[in-house]
């Protein structure tokens, strides 16, 4: 795997600096959603049991190198002790934390404040990562979720510590290796979502990679436009058909099938319970100029369906289509429920993250069954692109 976990790792008396994300909504000075903090809760818990303190560097909002107590870790100290079920000491400077209060010195868990209130933190100045460095004797990453930027807090650091991924970092590695690294055959993914644009780096990884890729939302339109299809008013992106027609030519020859809808819900109006029609899709179809395709139809679901069944290993990104009116998150819901009936029954390997995702998955009320769900946003849709992760790559050092 080329990183070390924390098992791997001597934390008895130990300060073990920890980077983590608890980058979470706030809303009125209290967090409404805790899931990225929930998630570091195991990592924080082992590093106690072993002998260690967590010190904890974390990020929030989007400072850039200037102190904005608007943006101060102090809004989810609440929300971490909570969910740690101890107290947490926040140290306000780095000079605080070189020179540790008596109060903090004692304490379980130390959370310094935002680390992005420094210049170089984001710029990943050597002198800043090597006095971070000096703050302990370990360090762990268990922020998977900003492991695509090169940071001193997420890449600079490794380089003066012995270093190794918390639980949650070890969980996505492992779950992303399984899906896409050495994945059960056959493997496939749903991509959905609005635009090709923005995941043309994804989709030409996949195909390389995969056996069958489902593709629908708002970008399954561009491929069928750039088929020839006419579809009204539907969202699609003329710029990028022939970036589809290239995808299609690449999976071709490398053996990948391409699921496209075959029919989907036709509309004239964004909003929920429009009325619509079940519409045939192909590079033949002509729809009037005010109408629109909203989400698959009945046919391309049980296409899907059958072809969810057939796989070991299945990767989801996006949703089927309009997800968030009803009903045009009919498709979005039946695929995911099919693919969360086989995970519960132990044929398939299930793995989502990135983007609307998550509430989509939750939308389905089967967020729970799936192997894994990644909360990583970028970083996932990197790692699915094929790229090198820093704040992976920095831990096999």
């Amino acid at each position: 795997m080329g990183w070390k976990s924390l098992d791997e790792m001597d934390l008895h008396g130990k300060r073990v600096l920890v980077r983590v994300d608890i980058n979470v909504p706030v809303e009125n000075g209290k967090v409404t959603d805790a899931t990225r903090i929930e998630r570091i809760v195991p990592t924080i818990h082992d590093i106690l049991s072993r002998g260690g303190t967590p010190l904890l560097l974390a990020h929030f909002g989007r400072p850039k190198g200037k102190v904005n107590l608007d943006m101060s870790l102090r809004q989810v100290l609440p929300a971490l002790e909570k969910a740690l079920m101890r107290t947490v000491a926040l140290v306000e400077t780095l000079e605080a934390a070189e020179t540790l209060t008596a109060e903090a010195a004692v304490a379980e868990v130390v959370l310094i404040e935002n680390i992005r209130f420094h210049p170089g933190e984001e710029a990943n100045d050597p002198e800043f990562a090597a006095r971070l460095a000096k703050l302990g004797d370990v360090y762990c990453n268990d922020a998977f979720s900003a492991a695509h930027r090169a940071h001193a807090s997420t890449e600079g650091i490794a380089k003066h510590l012995p270093s190794c991924a918390g639980r949650l970092m070890q969980a996505e590695l492992s779950a992303l290796e399984a899906a896409l690294s050495k994945p059960e055959r056959p493997v496939g993914a749903v991509v959905g979502g609005a635009k090709v644009s923005t995941k043309i780096a994804l989709l030409e990884n996949l195909v390389n990679r995969l056996d069958v890729l489902i593709i629908g939302g708002g970008m399954a339109n561009t491929f069928l436009a750039a088929q020839g299809a006419q579809l009204g008013a539907s969202l699609s992106e003329p710029d990028h058909f022939d970036t589809a027609r290239d995808i299609m030519a690449q999976a071709d020859k490398a053996g990948c099938r391409v699921l496209l809808p075959v029919d989907g819900l036709v509309a004239r109006e964004f909003k929920a319970g429009a009325k619509h029609v079940v519409s045939a899709l192909g590079p033949n179809t002509v729809l009037q100029s005010d109408q629109m395709v909203l989400d698959a139809g009945p046919e391309t679901i049980a296409l899907v369906q059958t072809a969810l069944e057939g796989l070991k290993t299945v990767i989801w990104n996006g949703p089927m289509g309009a997800f968030e009116i009803q009903p045009f998150d009919t498709a979005t819901v039946a695929a995911a429920k099919t693919a969360a009936a086989r995970t519960l029954a132990g044929t398939l390997v299930s793995v989502a993250g990135g983007g609307d995702t998550v509430a989509a998955l939750n939308q389905a009320d089967v967020a729970g069954d799936f192997t894994y769900i990644s909360t990583a946003g970028g970083a996932f849709l990197e790692w699915m692109e094929g790229k090198t992760l820093p704040g992976v790559a920095a831990l096999g050092g």
